[in-house]
């Protein structure tokens, strides 16, 4: 099982000058910990089920870069891209300067998009659900093409871009690696089965995880696609610290159902999260 570290919160410590030293110091330590990936969220105003939207949040791809010249080995990656914040060749070329600058370590993560109020409140053009996923879907058609030989146009019914080109490609071979998050058994995990390297879910609970990969091997049966080649991640809810031995047993629960890393989020200041969960879990979970 590997682990990844998702950093939400730019709130602790409050002062707004310690904001890239704590990140700084977090991520280091998660490398140092043998952590496999670093993602931040693609959010403008912070999530209102989470704090106030007013709290401190940083924008996500800017981020990257500073983690990228900050660590050597983990993945980084946003948990995950909204697709209405950027246009997809832009989009295409932010992910190809992180994989660039961080030697070949950006993974792709995208999702639909879901927080109207930072949407409204920024002008970002709110849509129905139905042409987010139609948005997503092209958006992925254009990155992967930005990312292969083909120059050439793209029409789809939404964007229309007159070259794909990307220069300098990505250092990941053969492409930076495809995440999508969500759990919607219709589209989402349609879309993880015809084109993405990963998934990730709410690790809300085992018996809903098997549910969710029982809809995506369908999925995949029905494209195509081998089930097995898709990396399955999933979002822990719960505060590995508070109770260490429930997250052991967890990590166990979802290894069985063939989850392969768990991401787990600070609930206190992140420097002191990062150090007590290398000292006191890492060690119990990474390579079991």
């Amino acid at each position: 099982m590997d682990l990844g570290l998702h950093y939400w919160n730019y709130s602790t410590p409050s002062e707004p000058e310690l904001i890239a030293s704590t990140l700084a110091q977090t991520a280091r330590i998660a490398e140092q910990a043998g952590f496999a990936q670093f993602t931040v969220m693609d959010h403008f105003f912070q999530m209102e089920q989470a704090a106030e939207a007013d709290e401190p949040m940083l924008e996500g791809y800017t981020t990257l870069g500073y983690l990228a010249a900050l660590t050597e080995r983990m993945r980084l990656g946003l948990l995950v891209t909204g697709v209405m914040y950027r246009y997809p060749g832009l989009l295409a070329k932010l992910v190809t300067t992180v994989d660039v600058l961080s030697g070949g370590r950006a993974e792709f993560g995208i999702g639909a998009s879901w927080y109207e109020r930072e949407q409204r409140g920024l002008g970002v053009p709110v849509v129905p659900v139905a042409e987010r996923f139609e948005r997503l879907e092209e958006t992925l058609q254009i990155c992967l093409q930005m990312w292969s030989e083909d120059n050439g146009p793209y029409k789809g019914k939404h964007y229309q871009l007159a070259e794909t080109l990307c220069v300098p490609a990505p250092l990941a071979r053969p492409r930076p690696p495809i995440l999508i998050g969500g759990g919607g058994e219709k589209k989402t995990l349609l879309l993880v089965a015809r084109y993405a390297d990963a998934c990730n879910l709410f690790a809300s609970s085992p018996e809903d995880v098997a549910h969710k990969l029982e809809v995506l091997r369908a999925h995949c049966t029905a494209e195509g696609r081998d089930y097995d080649a898709i990396r399955k991640t999933a979002l822990y809810l719960g505060s590995p610290l508070d109770a260490p031995d429930d997250f052991l047993t967890a990590t166990e629960q979802y290894t069985a159902l063939g989850i392969d890393q768990l991401d787990v989020m600070p609930d206190r200041h992140p420097v002191a999260f990062t150090e007590q969960l290398a000292e006191r879990v890492v060690p119990r979970v990474i390579g079991r």
